[in-house]
């Protein structure tokens, strides 16, 4: 018998899957943690945090599920995207890690416009220079943290960090790297003519692999901390956009994955790295051999709705909150609401946006703002499908996943404002899942990928079918909500 472990690093949560890859049972266990805002707009965590909560989830399956945790094979792993972590060359961090939705690097983005001109950025990067992403990043603490930024040996991102310390050593993969703004998607290597525009060191830069090579085995410092056994073999990893694809079954074109958590993306699988000619998406390296991910990315998807439930409604659960939006007829009686708390990307990639409640009327109350706000990040993930689908993808069915695929009403209101139908899978941790599948491929326990999907990746029986009236209904009020932004635009620097 052979188990795999798949760990994701999320913004909000680690999460650890214990698979046994003879039956295909699976178990789960995950540990929440916060994440810092020291200032307006910043968004940092502590590395350590990450690191602790997967040796406590570890922990609880070495507990519960003793024979099967020991015999652990393999490792894969999943993180968040863009973050950056500089570390020492003993591994430690210097400095928190600067996340994904953290927005204080609009001055170093500016000085990179003038750096890297705009043919550079379509044909190496194929991504818009944004906060958030490793290399501004990097630039705001160079610049405003020179102190730290000398001690730093290593840029990595966050499972990077994770992963070197399951093995003790320091390792990079194609499709976290290319979501740096650091890397040539098609050379698949570092961009090095990009990172001496900006006067950055190379040395800097940690070799980089696919996602599915071996990196190494558990060290002994970590199989004593652990109880893992020395011998399992654990692999690069990748990005959560990629993981998702995966555990999702999605190794082809022609299926759309629209993904709720914190924040939201709408992904689709491409066999070559085609971007947006307005740079308005994101491309990036795939898991899989030679493939690459492309997706449109909103900033406060599940995140507008904790804001609703934690400082207006004062609710406690979300369970709570999808039962008074199925209160509401689908428009939410002309309320509308651009979640566009702090700033947007696709489509916009406006970081000074902010988001709105339009219609109010006194009619309105509590189940209106939360079936807006339901229906207002959907509207938002549109933008991002309708683009995906201009630039030739395939768009034949949805799958959704993250926190908003555990919402039936929101799942209706996903099918209707899409336009599709639209499916959940089973296994809840996409991510997790496929940090298994790779992993399980790369050290032979599956033959391939798609044995490996076969095997493991299964629907939910119900599907959720765009009504007619509803679709009409919609497509008046997506036409407001995108006008609503043109009309305030300007109002919000």
């Amino acid at each position: 018998m052979a188990a795999i472990l798949g760990i994701d690093i999320g913004t909000s949560s680690a999460k650890v899957m214990l698979l046994d890859a003879k039956t295909g049972e699976q178990w789960v266990q995950a540990q929440a943690y916060d994440v810092s805002t020291p200032q307006t707009g910043w968004a940092e965590q502590n590395p350590e945090l990450w690191w602790q909560a997967v040796r406590n989830c570890l922990a609880l399956l070495k507990a519960q599920h003793g024979k099967v945790y020991r015999e652990t094979a393999c490792i894969g792993l999943s993180g968040q995207m863009h973050g950056l972590v500089l570390a020492d060359g003993d591994c430690v961090p210097v400095r928190p890690a600067i996340l994904w939705n953290d927005q204080r690097s609009g001055e170093e983005c500016e000085l990179l416009r003038r750096l890297i001109p705009e043919d550079l950025q379509r044909r190496c990067l194929k991504n818009r220079i944004f906060p958030g992403f490793a290399l501004p990043s990097l630039l705001w603490v160079q610049r405003h943290e020179p102190e730290i930024f000398a001690r730093a040996k290593w840029v990595m991102q966050p499972k990077d960090y994770v992963r070197s310390r399951l093995t003790g050593c320091v390792g990079a993969e194609v499709s976290d790297a290319s979501a740096s703004l650091l890397f040539d998607l098609e050379k698949r290597d570092w961009a090095w003519e990009i990172l001496e525009r900006c006067g950055v060191s190379d040395r800097l830069f940690p070799e980089c692999h696919e996602s599915w090579e071996i990196q190494g085995t558990v060290s002994k410092e970590c199989a004593s901390l652990t109880g893992l056994p020395e011998t399992a073999q654990v692999i690069y990893g990748m990005g959560d956009q990629q993981a998702q694809s995966i555990g999702n079954g999605v190794l082809h074109e022609g299926t759309f994955i629209c993904n709720i958590g914190t924040g939201g993306q709408i992904s689709s699988y491409s066999e070559k790295p085609v971007s947006d000619s307005q740079l308005r998406t994101q491309t990036f390296c795939h898991g899989l051999p030679g493939a690459y991910t492309v997706y449109g990315a909103v900033l406060n998807a599940g995140m507008s709705l904790k804001w609703l439930k934690d400082q207006v409604l004062r609710e406690t659960d979300f369970r709570q909150m999808s039962g008074m939006a199925q209160q509401v007829p689908p428009g939410s009686e002309g309320l509308i609401f651009l979640p566009y708390l702090t700033g947007e990307r696709t489509p916009h990639m406006n970081p000074d946006a902010r988001g709105i409640f339009f219609g109010l009327h006194l009619t309105h109350g509590r189940e209106h703002m939360a079936r807006a706000v339901m229906e207002g990040v959907t509207f938002a993930l549109r933008e991002s499908m309708e683009i995906l689908e201009a630039m030739g993808l395939p768009c034949e069915r949805i799958l959704s996943s993250g926190g908003g695929a555990s919402s039936p009403v929101w799942l209706q209101i996903q099918a209707d404002i899409f336009r599709r139908e639209v499916q959940v899978c089973q296994v809840k941790e996409q991510a997790c899942l496929g940090a298994c599948m790779l992993a399980g491929t790369a050290v032979g326990i599956y033959g391939d990928i798609s044995e490996a999907a076969r095997s493991l990746v299964t629907f939910a029986p119900e599907v959720y079918r765009p009504d007619q009236e509803h679709v009409e209904r919609y497509r008046r009020q997506y036409e407001k909500y995108r006008e609503i932004y043109r009309r305030v635009k300007k109002l919000f620097p």
